[in-house]
């Protein structure tokens, strides 16, 4: 299952069916799962794991040295979970020792063209990056997001679960769950409506989560009363509890 053209360090760990194309490059502390592809031209290196299932297609580089300046070879991390999809020239660095140390991908995610994850990105389950999406250094992105492409996130920002970026989208402050965001800088837009159907949120919940999105950015309420306001509404919602919590951690700000 090993392309007699690729290099894997005798060191690497690699399930018994991990296929591995040709030219690809295993370093020594690579650690991959059961079920996974690793496509021709693609160089795994650093203390990486990557679960099972997986489908990483030419070209891509994972688990290099970050691109910051601070970086001193500490043993830093980059966790891939399993069922992922990431295609052609994808970069994933690995963490460094001024945040958690780790870089992680989730479950079921689908990760298109040239998408670059910096240092200790934190990307969850269920999302979808498309082509050219760029993070910058310690950006969390939650379940079921989905940004368009070259789209561009500052450093730090924190992007809720359920939203959708529109193509060329710059994200400077935290984008809240449920949220339609574009522009540069980005401005909220509704939300995600559509997504949230597919997903199987009832009408009345979908109406509940409009409701608190007015409350946000149509009330004229400040940010402190709008988080007021909605914590008010969570006995009779549930639903908004994943946007008070996100409203209630921000410290970027949210987009406006």
């Amino acid at each position: 299952m090993i392309h007699p053209t690729a290099i894997v360090h005798p060191n690497a760990r690699l399930a018994d069916d991990v296929e591995v194309g040709a030219y690809s490059l295993i370093g020594e502390h690579v650690e991959i799962g059961a079920g996974t592809t690793i496509g021709p031209h693609v160089v795994i290196n650093g203390h990486t794991r990557i679960g099972q299932h997986n489908r990483i297609f030419q070209f891509c580089s994972l688990g290099e040295i970050p691109q910051d300046k601070k970086y001193a070879n500490e043993p830093t991390r980059l966790e891939i979970g399993d069922h992922n999809t990431i295609r052609e020239f994808c970069t994933f660095n690995l963490g460094t020792a001024q945040d958690t140390g780790v870089t992680s991908v989730g479950n079921h995610n689908w990760i298109m063209a040239y998408v670059h994850l910096a240092h200790d990105c934190q990307v969850g389950n269920h999302t979808i990056f498309a082509n050219n999406a760029q993070l910058a250094g310690h950006v969390h992105v939650h379940d079921h997001a989905i940004l368009g492409g070259f789209t561009v996130v500052h450093q730090f920002v924190r992007i809720g679960a359920h939203i959708i970026s529109g193509m060329g989208s710059i994200l400077l402050q935290d984008v809240p769950p449920y949220t339609l965001v574009s522009g540069n800088p980005s401005a909220p837009h509704g939300i995600n409506a559509e997504g949230l159907k597919r997903r199987g949120f009832s009408s009345p919940a979908i109406m509940a989560i409009k409701r608190a999105y007015k409350t946000l950015y149509k009330s004229g309420l400040g940010l402190d009363e709008a988080r007021s306001a909605i914590a008010s509404q969570l006995p009779a919602h549930p639903e908004l509890q994943l946007l008070a919590d996100f409203l209630a951690t921000s410290t970027r700000g949210i987009v406006r």
